[in-house]
């Protein structure tokens, strides 16, 4: 049987690195992870990966990592986009809290103001005005989309597929690229200027949408006291799996592969933050040797989609572009 033809997409949303459970840093961020950054490219470059970054202003605004992200773009081996997180992009208008970390909780102005700053910022310091963007801590709304829009983003990757908060839902989009209504960004819409295209998620059964009901049954009925998701994820039953080094072991991400290309996904799309390359910074990959971990991973799982499929490396924008044509058609289960 022939391989078919997919599209692989890894974006890092590049960032300060702290620790999570700690308040949101405004000033004075550190941007030590940016150092892994040269050698990290140079890795990617081996797998023929060509990275998307989404870029924030703590790491716009350094001159040292503006300088790096610069020769990246400047010889076109990757794409600069815009990552918005609210606590420490000027201008500020308080304290940013739980609720006020996320894009979506902010009025439009705020919203509009704080781009602005940023898109500044990637043009002066970085050279690239951004077409792509990602929202920190995810989450879209039809104002942000608009505003998007009016600035030339051609794609928003900020749909984080079968997850919803108390601020946000993403649980009825699974992982296929599509044109988000600006009335409800979480549904297909008659726009065709930016497309959604979300990182690749779903479980290690075929039928995503039927094992997320059930995964968020358990998860919020009054037997979730008995842990039965903690139980079904040991016992390997279900398992919600991401697309991320960061948070995936190889074995899994394979087995999502498979599931992605047997239902015909046009493109596979591995996300990271950059602060996970430093050891024990955020508190999400608690390990030795992070850095070697994560590209450990992505090795294995570049092979592994080598063996399955005909690949086509692109950024996020370049796929958009390749895919523009082809999302009219719905993907489904």
């Amino acid at each position: 049987m022939d391989k078919q033809d997919v599209l692989f997409v890894l974006s890092v949303d590049t960032e300060e690195e702290w620790e999570w459970s700690n308040d949101f840093p405004e000033t004075d961020c550190s941007v030590k992870n940016i150092e892994k950054l040269p050698a990290f490219q140079e890795f990617c470059e081996s797998l023929g990966i060509k990275p998307t970054y989404f870029v924030d202003y703590a790491v716009a605004n350094d001159t040292f990592s503006s300088d790096v992200l610069r020769t990246f773009a400047s010889k076109k081996r990757a794409e600069i986009g815009a990552h918005l997180h609210p606590w420490c992009n000027p201008p500020f208008f308080g304290k940013t809290d739980e609720a006020k970390s996320h894009v979506v909780n902010l009025p439009k102005d705020h919203v509009k103001a704080k781009l602005d700053h940023l898109i500044e910022r990637l043009i002066t310091n970085i050279g690239q005005a951004p077409m792509s963007f990602r929202s920190g801590r995810w989450g879209i709304n039809g104002s942000t989309l608009e505003l998007l829009v009016e600035r030339g983003f051609k794609v928003d990757s900020s749909v984080y597929p079968f997850y919803e908060n108390t601020y946000f839902s993403c649980k009825n989009r699974d992982s296929t690229p599509y044109w988000p209504s600006f009335e409800n960004a979480d549904v297909e819409g008659a726009q065709r200027n930016l497309m959604e295209l979300p990182i690749t998620a779903g479980f290690n059964r075929s039928h995503f949408k039927y094992a997320d009901n059930i995964h968020t049954f358990l998860a919020k009925s009054p037997l979730r006291l008995a842990k039965p998701v903690g139980l079904l994820w040991h016992t390997n039953i279900l398992r919600k799996l991401y697309l991320s080094p960061e948070l995936t072991d190889s074995t899994s991400m394979k087995m999502l592969v498979n599931i992605c290309l047997e239902k015909q996904y046009p493109v596979i799309h591995m996300y990271l933050h950059s602060s996970s390359l430093l050891d024990g910074v955020t508190g999400l990959l608690q390990v030795d040797n992070a850095y070697q971990r994560i590209c450990g991973r992505m090795s294995e799982v570049i092979k592994h989609l080598h063996a399955k499929a005909n690949v086509r490396f692109c950024t996020i924008s370049e796929a958009s572009a390749l895919l523009k044509h082809k999302i009219n058609t719905h993907f489904s289960d």
